[in-house]
């Protein structure tokens, strides 16, 4: 890619959200409280994206109303926090069709799902999109959630991760029980496809079974891309193993180096090439047309200033660590003994970043779940690129928080003002030479 001011390879730029409402509150919200659960937010969203060289959107998802704060749903539905909330599986092939090259991953929980359902899903969006889709893996963290699937609680963090282990190794044969060119489709003898081609797959193990084979054939990726995003040692290692995308939260550069420099190890150890896995950052940039008026907008959205930005910070906060912060003061140091069966990796952070600091004054670094990007357009290229070149990494998953930023300004502030930049700078995609996903994520 010509143009790059330093020696930095190009990097990856996806997009990490929810089939959820965006901005309504903020000005900018306009009519997007309501307009969202039509897709038609997020099917403009993604040729805006694709048009500023962005390698795919992800939806993360949950299927929970939360209780954990106050003992109650009323934070999470005041704040439009986890309800309502639309599956985003249908929604990909909506998108897809509106755009040409980008690639689209949905979240699905190995925790809800049966492994033959969730591999016969991907395999058809996979077909339906021309080889474009990618699964998030998660383990899911909420016993509430649990609840719907008529479960009592969700078994404990690395159990959750044993039982995924099985889960992928499932999913995958699945896909393989169909040998290339078993479609044969030979008008003289009468067989569309080669018996002898598709294979049951007998698969038995401790939490899972499935006798296969597949009926339908997987799609042109094979395999699809798969996301994971790894926290703890047991994370990271289910992730090194298997996923082509990590997503990773960490404010500080140093410690951003440490984890990619991890999970390459890692990926190694099993076998892999760690070229082939990408590790994306976080990142929440917040631009204006001046460095002073971009740092008065990251404290308004980063700031705890408002009190229902605060309640709304503490909704989603106690739903991911299921720890209800409301018997806890603000003002009083954050609490350092939390113990959680929740996201773990998360909550640990939070308290190590927050030590010596009040509970209030935590809330703001929550919301930062990546480096810090504040200023003009050329002052935020000028760190994204220093954090590439210090980290090594891979690329930046580029977040919006819903209820606080999540508007069309917001998207177009990055679509037409951060990633032109990027682009003349040549850190950036400026095509997408192959057809499929994993092909253009894996070019570079």
């Amino acid at each position: 890619m010509p143009g790059r001011t330093r020696d930095v390879d190009p990097f990856h730029l996806a997009w990490f959200t929810s089939f959820t409402a965006p901005a309504w509150r903020s000005t900018f919200g306009g009519d997007t409280g309501t307009e969202w659960m039509t897709g038609e937010y997020y099917v403009s969203m993604a040729r805006q994206l694709e048009r500023a060289g962005f390698d795919f959107m992800m939806f993360e998802d949950s299927t929970m109303v939360s209780e954990a704060l106050g003992g109650t749903m009323e934070q999470d539905l005041k704040h439009s926090l986890h309800s309502p909330k639309l599956d985003p599986f249908p929604l990909l092939p909506l998108l897809a069709k509106a755009t040409k090259h980008m690639g689209f991953i949905a979240t699905g929980s190995t925790s809800f799902y049966s492994p033959y359902i969730l591999a016969r899903v991907m395999a058809t969006m996979d077909h339906l999109t021309g080889g474009r889709i990618g699964w998030n893996i998660v383990t899911s963290s909420e016993d509430v959630a649990a609840q719907n699937y008529g479960m009592d609680a969700l078994p404990p963090h690395d159990e959750r991760y044993d039982r995924a282990e099985e889960f992928v190794q499932v999913v995958k044969a699945l896909w393989d029980s169909w040998e290339p060119g078993a479609i044969v489709m030979n008008r003289e003898t009468g067989h569309y496809a080669d018996h002898t081609k598709v294979h049951r797959i007998d698969y038995r193990g401790k939490y899972h079974a499935s006798r296969g084979p597949l009926n339908m054939p997987a799609g042109p990726q094979g395999h699809p891309v798969l996301c994971q995003a790894g926290g703890s040692p047991k994370g990271r290692d289910f992730a090194a193993k298997h996923a082509n995308a990590i997503v990773a939260t960490n404010p500080n550069v140093e410690k951003m180096a440490a984890y990619r420099a991890d999970i390459r190890e890692r990926a190694a150890k099993h076998g892999r090439n760690p070229d082939d896995v990408k590790v994306l950052f976080h990142a929440a940039p917040i631009i204006a047309e001046t460095t002073q008026e971009a740092q008065a907008a990251y404290h308004r959205v980063f700031g705890m200033d408002d009190p229902l930005q605060i309640e709304q910070t503490l909704a989603m906060t106690a739903a991911v660590t299921e720890i209800d912060f409301f018997q806890y003061d603000l003002d009083a140091p954050m609490p350092q003994d939390l113990k959680t069966n929740g996201h773990q990796s998360v909550l640990d952070d939070f308290m190590k970043r927050n030590e010596g600091k009040t509970l209030r004054e935590s809330l703001g670094e929550r919301l930062r779940l990546g480096p810090l990007l504040v200023g003009t357009v050329s002052e935020v290229a000028d760190q994204m690129e220093d954090i590439v070149a210090r980290t090594g990494g891979d690329g930046f998953l580029i977040r919006a928080e819903t209820g606080l930023s999540h508007t069309r300004r917001y998207i177009d502030e990055i679509c037409s003002g951060l990633a032109p930049e990027l682009r003349r700078r040549g850190l950036i995609r400026s095509d997408y030479p192959n057809d499929l996903f994993k092909q253009n994520l894996l070019q570079f």
